[in-house]
């Protein structure tokens, strides 16, 4: 099959559409430009941060061209928020406070005590991390790290962790904190669904696609996602109630829990000797996720909302600014209020006239469709959907409450994409008449419709050329008009893969770090997701494990479900016992170690048939990194 074209121009109605947003907003508004560059000290000399094998892994300078005026493929509200996320360096908060900002994804907060430096959030890579405590020590001294804190469980606040704590500091008990139930979110996220997560990640931050004006320009939280190496220390010292406080290296802090906001365990912290507010990534300079578009947990606007208020009441008399790890601060008290509020009136607005319209009997996407922001919201530019959106953000609220299902009977049973598609397509009169119809919707501007229909011709036949490059031509246009970073991401990954085929997983999540984290019942659940149900229909096996430290779990393989548990009195024996240490029995659950070589080693004994085990494992299908999205 023939390659389509490359990326195209704008369309007139996106130019238009864009020209239109530069009258519609404040642009002459410099407020966030002098916030975002106050403080500033210096930044790399080398552009390219590289890993041990000299692959880049961060660009410094892979933004500049965002210093030009905003073209006619680019949205103009979306392009000023990239060219203030595009700002790197080392930049001082307030005294004592410092961010390293521009270097991944997320922001790297310092904060000196008194005999070192104690790191918020190190960023996604090691790699990263540790280009930026360099840029920090380059200005500041040579000062140890003397404690790390994550706020909240995603990856870009801890996964860089080795790049700025050395196993000499760890030994030494270097105090890492989290809010309590971090190691059990940021471990789950990223190993149950972790495979179909990093995949849509690789198109929600466009990781793969060229940078450029035709290309991506951000993601709106930040730039994109570093793709060093992942690691995680598990935390030593936990947050367990609002009003905490705790002294590390000298440096007093009082912790706020906000469990259900933008994580399922954050948490925010005051330090009230600074008057400085850290907000997690609770309140940034956008409207955030509820749902992101990689897929999650849907978020709670209800008590995000009331957890800012409470943050508002807690700390705001005595803070002069307010930062976050991501973005840039907020300086003086005044304005951290009103930014505070205007961020909870945000998510409490959307909660509140989701239900309203809900209860109305609309349906999640009618909702999006109608739900239109107050005027003195709008207005601010923190509250725009770089990053979450109105749109999707309604829906997933919708989600929450009621599920998929709108409550039409006909939605209710609706045939599988691809077998739709060929029916629609079939109903449409064909490949060829639904084509010259799209070209003209396309022709009018009306990209929405041409990739819904087009879409259907695709799935119905996904070598049809001129499909694949009408879709893609499609998708690439509402890119180009997007003001929000991943919708942006979203469809311009979707043409780039119709083009030039599947680009798989830049940034995995399953490191060796993260998989030793997981407890052994996570582990056993990880595997469980794992067998192929209908290949182990029949199937009957058990395996007993007596570990060397007195537990005891029997896994037992039957009606195409594999569960585990301590052995029952009275159940059948085990096809195979072994008596083994944990970490042998980590092995090879992990599939490091195969059961005739686990059965060999010093120190483990097999009691009964090791092929029940070869057998089990047999039924353990692995997950497809690679799978297709834009296509079949």
């Amino acid at each position: 099959m023939a390659r389509p074209t490359e990326s195209k121009p704008a369309h007139p109605a996106v130019a238009d559409a864009n020209g239109a947003v530069r009258q519609r907003f404040p642009f002459d508004d410099t407020q966030d430009l002098e916030d975002a560059r106050r403080g500033f000290m210096g930044t790399a000399d080398d552009p390219l941060v590289r890993d041990a094998d000299g692959r880049t892994v961060w660009d410094l300078g892979a933004y500049g061209f965002l210093d030009q005026d905003c073209p006619d493929t680019a949205n103009p509200s979306l392009w000023r928020q990239s060219r203030l996320c595009a700002d790197h360096g080392l930049f001082q908060v307030t005294d004592g406070v410092y961010q390293v900002r521009g270097f991944d994804l997320s922001n790297m907060t310092l904060v000196e005590g008194e005999r070192g430096v104690f790191v918020i959030d190190p960023l996604i890579s090691a790699e990263t991390a540790a280009a930026g405590l360099a840029l920090y020590r380059a200005h500041r001294g040579d000062r140890p790290v003397t404690g790390v804190l994550y706020t909240h469980s995603h990856i870009d606040h801890f996964g860089g962790v080795h790049g700025v704590l050395t196993d000499e500091a760890m030994a030494a008990g270097v105090p890492v904190v989290a809010p309590q139930g971090f190691l059990e979110h940021a471990v789950s996220e990223n190993v149950y669904a972790g495979t179909a997560m990093s995949r849509r990640a690789a198109y929600m931050y466009g990781a793969a696609l060229p940078r450029g004006e035709r290309g991506q320009v951000g993601a709106g939280l930040g730039q994109t996602t570093s793709t060093g190496t992942v690691g995680l220390i598990p935390p030593t010292w936990e947050i367990t109630r609002t009003g905490q406080t705790d002294t590390v290296d000298g440096i007093r802090m009082v912790f706020q829990l906000t469990p259900g906001t933008e994580a399922p365990a954050e948490l925010n912290i005051h330090f009230p000797d600074l008057r400085a507010l850290c907000m997690a990534e609770n309140a940034t300079h956008n409207l955030h996720n509820l749902l992101t578009l990689r897929g999650a947990v849907v978020r709670d606007p209800r008590i995000w909302a009331h957890y800012l208020g409470e943050a508002i009441d807690l700390f705001t008399a005595s803070t002069d600014v307010a930062f976050a790890s991501h973005h840039w601060p907020v300086w003086g008290g005044e304005r951290v209020l009103r930014f505070l509020s205007e961020q909870r009136d945000l998510y409490a607005y959307l909660h509140d006239q989701t239900l309203r319209m809900l209860n109305q009997g609309l349906t999640g996407p009618e909702i999006a469709e109608r739900m239109e922001m107050p005027p003195a919201l709008a207005r601010a530019w923190h509250t725009h959907g770089y990053y979450g959106s109105v749109s999707h953000n309604t829906k997933a609220i919708y989600q929450r409450y009621l599920g998929w299902f709108d409550g039409n009977p006909a939605h209710l049973w609706e045939h599988q994409p691809t077998d739709a598609a060929r029916r629609y397509v079939r109903f449409m009169g064909g490949a060829e008449a639904v084509l010259r119809q799209a070209r003209q919707s396309f022709a009018d501007g009306d990209f929405r419709w041409v990739a819904q229909v087009v879409n259907h011709v695709v799935f119905a036949d996904p070598d049809n050329a001129e499909a694949r490059e009408l879709q893609a031509d499609a998708l690439e246009q509402l890119g180009y008009g997007s003001e929000n970073g991943t919708w942006r991401n979203f469809f311009l990954m979707g043409a780039y893969e119709l083009r030039h085929g599947p680009v798989g997983t830049p940034v995995g999540t399953g490191s060796p770090d993260l998989l030793a984290a997981l407890t052994l019942d996570q582990l056993f659940d990880a595997l469980a997701i794992r067998v192929d149900g209908p290949r182990a229909w029949d199937a009957v096996i058990s395996v007993r494990w007596d570990l060397t430290d007195g537990q005891s779990v029997t896994q037992r393989l039957c009606n195409g479900v594999l569960t585990h548990g301590a052995p029952r009195a009275g159940a059948e024996a085990p096809d195979v016992t072994f008596t083994l240490a944990e970490a042998d029995l980590r092995a090879v659950l992990l599939g490091l170690v195969g059961p005739d070589e686990l059965a060999a080693q010093d120190g483990v004994r097999a009691d009964g048939d090791v092929g029940a085990l070869t057998a089990l494992l047999g039924h353990l299908g692995a997950p497809d990194p690679d799978f297709a999205i834009v296509t079949p």
